[in-house]
């Protein structure tokens, strides 16, 4: 199958303010892509790109006294197959981990281990290891957070999400990633296209979307504590520690969000 995804957001800035942005598919994902996703800035302005600590295509700009749009549309191939399930993924001793994991098994700026860890193992520490045991980290998730999108707040912690049970996808993603820190499971964050593909309506607001990947069986596992299904049509933009690292855009200095709009459509 072919997914058409994109975006357009609009950004008013009282003064020329940089920006750094997240907003180009994953290069893991580059053999997959038939039409490219070329960030259009209106008006124009020089972009500069580079790929970060983790791997992810960062772009930078500045962005001009006024209005800027900011936009791109792309064209994915997708196998159209659901997110894999293999109950069999067994858990690594921490001696075990390949160094790279390691710095996913610690605590990051909205997954707060230090807070959580006599939680998790009170919740979670009698139960089976390894793949069972971050589906049932999901399935608590799941229930313990009521999704609410007029609720959604840019510094709520996973120790916050956990209190006060409620958030939207980012939320349920950093309360699961630091249950599996705790339990010694490496997990890391991920962000990007999401569409309704092999799901029933009504469907709500098109936004883009935030899981997580654990390392289970010697390579990462793709878990969606929000929806706590498999589903179709996830198209990776980038990966992290947390919702801080993906961040779609992250500006340096004043400015107002005044269009925000993402596609995600199978192709006919």
């Amino acid at each position: 199958m072919h997914i058409k995804v994109g975006y357009e957001l609009v950004f008013e800035c009282p003064q020329p303010t940089p920006m750094l942005l997240m907003l180009n598919i994953h290069y893991s994902r580059a053999a997959d892509i038939v039409v490219p996703d070329h960030i259009v800035v209106d008006p124009p302005v020089p972009v500069a790109t580079y790929r970060d600590g983790f791997g992810n295509w960062a772009t930078r700009i500045v962005a001009p006294t006024g209005m800027t749009r900011i936009s791109t549309t792309a064209v994915v191939r997708d196998s159209g197959l659901p997110d894999a399930v293999v109950s069999d993924a067994s858990q690594h001793l921490v001696q075990d981990l390949p160094e790279d994991t390691l710095v996913f098994l610690l605590a990051s700026r909205y997954c707060e281990t230090e807070l959580l860890t006599e939680i998790a193992w009170r919740l979670f520490g009698s139960g089976p290891l390894g793949w069972a045991r971050v589906q049932a980290i999901c399935d608590f998730v799941n229930q313990h957070i009521r999704f609410d999108y007029m609720q959604a707040r840019a510094t709520r912690t996973a120790w916050e999400a956990y209190n006060e049970r409620l958030g939207v996808c980012r939320d349920y993603a950093h309360l699961a990633i630091t249950f599996c820190r705790c339990l010694n499971i490496p997990a890391r964050y991920c962000t990007g296209y999401l569409g309704d593909m092999g799901v029933p309506p009504p469907y709500g607001v098109m936004d883009f979307a935030g899981w997580f990947e654990v390392y289970l069986g010697g390579q990462w596992h793709t878990f969606d504590p929000r929806n706590n299904v498999p589903r179709i049509g996830r198209v990776l933009l980038a990966r992290g520690r947390d919702a801080v690292d993906v961040a779609i855009s992250t500006t340096f200095g004043m400015n107002t969000l005044r269009g925000f709009q993402v596609w995600t459509d199978e192709v006919a």
